[in-house]
């Protein structure tokens, strides 16, 4: 008997491959000097806004990754064969084949707004709570300006609660099977990562899928002033703008190259 099953490895390891090659590709890109003009962050403010060391970035990624992938197996061990929704390849007939797509949309958009709810309202809980933000969430943003591969850089607890339970309760509400969920959290945390690239490139499509919720609306809450702002993550801003904590922008051109966001008066 297997300790973990081939799908098991996937939903487990799919996300941390994904997650270091895609945020790597926009490391490789930032090198070259091809994104500076969509920078919302110019190279020398990773350095001096910074209060984490980017080996301190890494280390604490791989280790919230460890304890999401150990907390990934347990949940799919303690389901078992329960969950089994998701793509039939082997459906007879094409009314079949498209009723299981649409199943599996379903489930997929399901999981979306699952994740969406429970992120936004730990995350503000996180900074509701002196001492959660002082004691866990604080880590998060000692990367004021925010870079790719430090979109999961967390306190193992604030990791935990935010992301890794959101997850768990996304894929038990939508009873996706586990090939679904390992393409679900693929596609959770490539938009992750361009939620935190700094990057404004204006030929990403998930730039253009999630108009309201990209890069600048997430590098709001970064700064210094909009902190209590923009909470959602990192899908919708639903939850903001129904509870009053969305916070309007512009994106202009930055003296000396690239690009920054400027808050607005308008919260509504």
């Amino acid at each position: 008997m297997e300790f973990i099953s081939g799908e098991e490895l996937v939903v487990m390891l799919a996300p941390v491959a994904v997650y270091w090659v895609y945020s790597g590709m926009y490391e490789a890109l930032g090198s070259s000097k091809a994104l500076d003009k969509y920078r919302l962050h110019s190279r020398r403010d990773e350095v001096t806004k910074n209060m984490a060391s980017k080996k301190d970035v890494v280390t604490g990624v791989l280790l919230q990754q460890a304890i999401q992938a150990a907390i990934s197996v347990a949940v799919l061990k303690l389901t078992g064969s329960e969950q089994d929704g998701g793509i039939d390849v082997k459906s007879p007939s094409l009314s079949a084949a498209t009723a299981s797509y649409l199943d599996a949309a379903a489930r997929f958009a399901v999981a979306m707004v699952v994740l969406d709810a429970w992120q936004y309202f730990m995350h503000r809980l996180m900074h509701s709570s002196r001492y959660m933000y002082r004691r866990f969430h604080s880590w998060h943003h000692r990367v004021v300006a925010p870079y790719a591969f430090a979109a999961q850089y967390n306190h193992p607890v604030d990791g935990v609660l935010t992301e890794t339970l959101s997850g768990a309760a996304a894929f038990l509400a939508s009873g996706m099977s586990p090939r679904a969920a390992a393409a679900f959290f693929v596609f959770a945390t490539v938009k992750g990562i361009d939620d935190h690239c700094g990057v404004l490139a204006p030929w990403n499509p998930l730039h253009a899928v999630f108009r309201h919720n990209n890069t600048a609306y997430h590098d709001v809450h970064h700064q210094l002033g909009g902190g209590r702002r923009n909470f959602s993550q990192p899908f919708f801003v639903v939850w903001d703008r129904l509870l009053g904590t969305y916070a309007g922008y512009t994106v202009e051109e930055r003296h000396g190259g690239g690009l920054q966001v400027k808050i607005t008066k308008d919260h509504v």
